[in-house]
């Protein structure tokens, strides 16, 4: 099949085909033509590609996925110390992304959000100090 066939088959677009081709991910046939010629062995790997970045897994390990997926000898612990690192970066990235939206919040919070100029999200985004947090008294 050619490379819009494949494509179709896959869900993966043309171009990204391409684009995993030069990173070795894939190795399509080719034609006497200079054409690209896909099997459908080709298809399954690109959509293992596919629902491993569906997966948010970096191309270096879907690279090393797809290295165990297709060798019969490999070892399942391998596979797993694969996906809990990836969840461990993933939990690291949402806590990150959670003390961001926090920050951003509290400087929503202490915007007045009127007619005047004044804002402490600009004056935070221009490298001034950040609102400080209101202590309440408890006299």
């Amino acid at each position: 099949m050619n490379i819009g066939q494949a494509a179709a088959a896959s869900g993966v677009s043309a171009k990204m085909i391409r684009h995993y081709e030069t990173l070795g991910l894939v190795k399509p046939v080719r034609r006497p033509n200079g054409y690209r010629a896909y099997t459908e062995q080709h298809v399954g790997i690109l959509r293992f590609i596919r629902h491993a970045r569906e997966l948010a897994f970096p191309l270096a390990e879907v690279k090393r996925l797809l290295g165990l997926w297709q060798d019969q000898s490999r070892a399942s612990a391998d596979v797993r110390r694969i996906a809990m690192e990836h969840v461990a970066a993933l939990d690291a990235k949402a806590e990150s992304i959670r003390a961001v939206a926090e920050s951003l919040r509290h400087l929503a919070d202490h915007c007045q959000g009127n007619e005047r100029p004044d804002c402490p999200i600009l004056e935070t985004l221009e490298g001034g100090p950040a609102p400080k947090e209101r202590v309440k008294d408890h006299a």
